[in-house]
């Protein structure tokens, strides 16, 4: 075990690097962050002094300083600045989508495991308040079997943005971004499904991208329902679970990323707070109904648990193979949408089975 900090580069300074990357970065005292490979000059430094901007992502990933890279530029250069990385002996983290292909993802995994370097995504939403709070429920026996969730991220935008994540190009729309995010969860709690429907739309006026989703995922008896919206002013529950033992029902979001937006960090006396939004209602089967205590949101666990993955030879706290099972349900969905039949997600083989 070492408390040596690690130094640390990060690739892109948009919405991902500049919210998330950075200050969680600078939350973890086993990190240090050297450098940031963008363009905005001005920004890095008034933001993060002392923090060296570089020009291209090539002068960061061949820093000799810098052993952990974090790549969080668009979703389409996420698989070769990766590569790139781990080729060069580095340890690597990439936002969520880990990869446009599962192909892909699977490729860089099998080089991390060649390189003996650690590999691991940016599922940051694992440690949203709502979503631990419904693990501990779960893990509680609160609602037994579960036979039917639903998990939804739906926000009211009717006119479409500027910038990658709304063109017509791989990784953009709603089903990489916040897909990714719904899906993981799922996965998590239920492993891969035996198949997906889905159905995938663009539905404001001018929209080049997918702004809409439904999916299904199959689990036996089980059925797993993911959707979000862009254009819903009055949204329903995030969650809303149904199992054997009674019923989990949550409106409203969890409230770090607005928090970091606002410039408050991990370690202040309000950080992931859960009062902000609506308890969790939980109602038996006798049809008793009581709120739910809040789990704090954590995502400072996340940096914590990579620091010890490369620092102390911990587990990750994202799996690469977790990462890259999204990536097929991402597929397998896009797929059904397309052929408007179930597609059972792509399969790879257990990671002790594959050859180096």
């Amino acid at each position: 075990m070492t408390d040596t900090p690690l130094g640390t580069g990060l690739i892109g300074y948009g919405m991902a690097g500049s919210v998330f990357h950075a200050p969680l970065i600078a939350a973890e005292p086993r990190l240090h962050l050297l450098a940031v490979a963008s363009s905005r000059n001005e920004q890095i430094a008034r933001e993060l002094p002392g923090v060296r901007a570089v020009p291209d992502p090539n002068a960061l990933i061949a820093d000799p300083a810098i052993e952990l890279v974090v790549i969080a530029s668009p979703n389409a250069s996420h698989v070769p600045l990766a590569e790139q990385a781990l080729r060069a002996g580095k340890h690597v983290v990439v936002d969520k989508p880990f990869a446009i292909a599962s192909a892909d993802a699977q490729r860089l995994l099998e080089l991390a495991a060649t390189q003996r370097r650690v590999l691991s995504v940016f599922h940051n939403r694992r440690w949203d308040h709502d979503y631990l709070t419904l693990r501990r429920a779960v893990d509680d026996g609160l609602l037994g079997e579960i036979f039917q969730y639903e998990a939804r991220y739906d926000r009211f935008r009717p006119q479409p943005k500027p910038g990658w994540r709304e063109r017509p190009e791989p990784g953009a729309g709603v089903l990489y971004d916040l897909g990714a995010h719904l899906i993981d969860q799922a996965l998590q709690l239920f492993g891969l499904p035996e198949s997906v429907s889905a159905d995938v739309q663009m539905q404001r006026a001018g929209a080049q991208a997918d702004d809409w989703f439904q999916l299904r995922l199959r689990y036996g008896r089980r059925r797993v329902l993911l959707g979000a919206s862009c254009l819903a002013a009055g949204p329903g529950p995030h969650f809303a679970v149904h199992g054997e033992r009674g019923s989990f029902v949550k409106y409203g979001m969890d409230g770090q990323e607005a928090a970091l937006k606002a410039g408050r960090r991990p370690g202040m006396p309000d950080w992931g707070d859960p009062s902000d939004a609506p308890a969790a209602q939980y109602t038996d089967a006798d049809g008793h109904r009581r709120e739910l205590p809040g789990e704090r949101g954590a995502y400072e666990r996340y940096y914590r648990g990579i620091a010890a993955a490369i620092l102390d030879g911990a587990a990750p706290p994202v799996r690469a193979e977790e990462a890259r099972d999204v990536i097929a349900v991402i597929e397998a969905a896009q797929r059904s949408s397309d052929e408007r039949r179930e597609i059972a997600p792509s399969p790879f083989p257990p990671a002790g089975n594959r050859g180096s």
